[in-house]
């Protein structure tokens, strides 16, 4: 039986400003969704409510992984149970290697009754596996050497979080406007590599602007968020449509959420 990842009227607060009115969404492992809609609708805001970041506070409603409720438990206990986060703006962190890094997370989601201490994944299973996945992915070995996101392009940020998808092998994967920033060929490096890993194992969750994208990851369900609730939704065709006319006939059969939206933008 697939895994679910189930929202259920969920609404979040940042810094006790209303952000999120009541979201409701199923994903399924194996579908791929997107998620859409004018900047400042809370479509970040979901992404990082979902991976429990403590600047979004959840005020009500549900976030359940196959019936357990996730809403009071830390980001590494939802990683554990099978929930990963691209952020649309990678963190630089000096001095730790991207090897040492994937391998410390590989081991802990993996093992999650694992005690702090206790001895990673075997370094020869661990090398042997990694560069599997990098060959995979187009990527240069020599990559896993440097430090995380130092010194990297943004499609070399991407690339990261891709190797990362890789390895920890999600049941959901959610992707922060993934292609915010990237050039072309970036976005066609990114964008395969997300076809590659996703399928039946994987529920995949893309937040983006643009159809770029979703070019290579067509999506079975398109949602249509504003004034931080999910308004409308439809398959690819609907993707296509919002990209090229945008969001105006959206606002104008839903005059609330519109109303909503401008009053959080201008706060």
């Amino acid at each position: 039986m697939n895994s679910i990842l189930k929202i259920e009227d969920l609404h979040v607060a940042v810094e006790e400003t209303p952000i999120l009115r009541g979201v409701n969404l199923e994903i399924r492992q194996g579908e791929i969704h997107a998620l859409m809609g004018p900047n400042g609708s809370g479509k970040s805001t979901l992404a990082y409510a979902l991976a429990g970041h403590p600047k979004y506070t959840i005020t009500s409603g549900k976030i359940e992984i196959d019936g357990t409720d996730i809403v009071e438990l830390d980001p590494c206990e939802r990683a554990r149970l099978g929930l990963f986060l691209a952020f649309q703006y990678p963190v630089v962190i000096p001095g730790v290697k991207v090897a040492d890094f994937i391998r410390h997370a590989v081991t802990n989601v993996r093992n999650p009754d694992r005690k702090e201490g206790e001895t990673l994944m075997p370094m020869r299973e661990f090398r042997k596996e990694i560069k599997e996945r990098m060959t995979e992915l187009g990527m240069e070995t020599g990559f896993a050497r440097r430090y995380l996101n130092e010194g990297f392009s943004g499609g070399e940020k991407k690339r990261m979080e891709i190797l990362q998808l890789a390895m920890l092998q999600p049941k959901f994967a959610v992707l922060d406007e993934t292609d915010s920033g990237l050039d072309s060929d970036a976005v066609k490096v990114v964008s395969e590599g997300v076809n590659r890993l996703a399928g039946p194992g994987m529920g995949v969750l893309i937040i983006t602007h643009h159809e770029r994208l979703l070019e290579y990851n067509i999506p079975q369900y398109t949602h249509v968020m504003l004034g931080g609730k999910i308004v409308e939704t439809g398959g690819a065709d609907l993707a296509r449509e919002l990209h090229s006319d945008g969001y105006k006939s959206v606002r104008e059969r839903h005059p609330q959420e519109a109303a909503e939206h401008l009053e959080t933008t201008a706060s």
